[in-house]
């Protein structure tokens, strides 16, 4: 019965170590819920049918921004996308991800939605959120690579069975500016960079994260490596509030003496992780940011493209972000 959430017992931990002890105890049907605005999503709809959850929201520590000794910053993961988006050291040394918060969904969402949520929330494909059994679901078919699907938002690179992408605005942000992502499990904490958090249907086609079962994003921490670099985000979407990506582009560049001495692009909505764009990279580096450089890098950015019936569009506008990137 759509709308009408399924029973599940609802536990609001004091402190991470009861979250993640819940959370590992009950396995597979645990869930950790952050701002709870795809989690809800989910339960409504009775998609998703966890029998506990674990909110977040109580939990100290897991909130705010502090510079660190290396130029950069720590960020809560459960910060608000409004409180990344206002936060006066993001914007000053980091604006890159100050602008991809402020375009996520609508104000109201941002009000509630977290950093830490919006970079970890799942595929967005019509036919996993309806609840069908494809691939990611554990099924046995993709019902949106077939002739009469509908593929228009899905990928162009990457596919092993499904073709869903990732459809964060922060994930090719943090993933740009070299964060890491720092979690908090029952064997304690690790560190993985955010090029790495994310993983493709290839590796495991049921999970978006390396995030295993009692597992907990606690912080992402961005070093000052590309502090007060020259920042590019665009996000092109069907419309300006609310929707996700059709294809989003993040870069950060240094310029020196009039060449591109070093620069990060990465591209979302393409894959099902934040694509990088290395061998753009490698192309641009070194030559002058004019519109020679960005036709050779957009020339480079869309090679081994493998649109889908009703995605060809995204080849040329993934093309044209690669060049306003680069010319700044």
């Amino acid at each position: 019965m759509k709308d009408m959430m399924p029973n599940f017992n609802l536990v609001q931990p004091a402190d991470l170590a009861s979250a993640i002890s819940t959370l590992a105890d009950a396995g597979e049907n645990g869930w950790a819920m952050a701002g709870g605005q795809d989690s809800l999503d989910w339960f409504k709809d009775r998609i998703k049918r966890p029998t506990t959850v674990v909110d977040l929201s109580g939990i100290p520590g897991l909130t705010g921004v502090t510079e660190t000794a290396d130029g950069g910053v720590e960020i809560g993961a459960m910060t608000t996308l409004t409180d990344v988006e206002n936060n006066d050291i993001i914007k000053s040394k980091f604006g890159l991800l100050a602008k991809a918060a402020g375009r996520v969904a609508s104000p109201q969402i941002r009000n509630k939605g977290t950093l830490g949520g919006n970079i970890s929330q799942d595929a967005r494909c019509w036919y996993y959120r309806s609840g069908l059994d494809c691939y990611r679901a554990g099924g046995n078919t993709c019902y949106a690579d077939t002739p009469e699907g509908m593929n228009r938002e899905h990928c162009l690179f990457g596919a092993s069975r499904c073709v869903a992408v990732t459809p964060s605005d922060t994930a090719v942000a943090v993933v740009t500016l070299e964060a890491s992502m720092v979690i908090e499990g029952p064997n304690g904490e690790r560190i993985v960079a955010a090029e790495d958090y994310f993983i493709g249907p290839a590796i495991n086609i049921e999970k978006m994260t390396v995030l295993e079962d009692g597992e907990i994003l606690k912080a992402i921490r961005i070093p000052g490596t590309w502090a007060n670099a020259q920042f590019f985000f665009e996000k092109v979407a069907d419309r300006n509030t609310w929707d996700f990506p059709l294809v989003n582009m993040a870069s950060a560049m240094k310029v020196s003496g009039g060449v591109i001495e070093d620069i990060r692009l990465t591209c979302g909505a393409v894959e099902c992780v934040p694509k990088r764009l290395n061998v753009v990279e490698d192309i641009v580096k070194g030559s002058a940011p004019n519109e020679e450089t960005a036709e050779l890098g957009a020339g480079a950015a869309s090679r081994g493209a493998s649109p889908l019936n009703y995605n060809h569009f995204k080849i040329p506008l993934m093309e044209n972000l690669v060049k306003k990137a680069i010319r700044g």
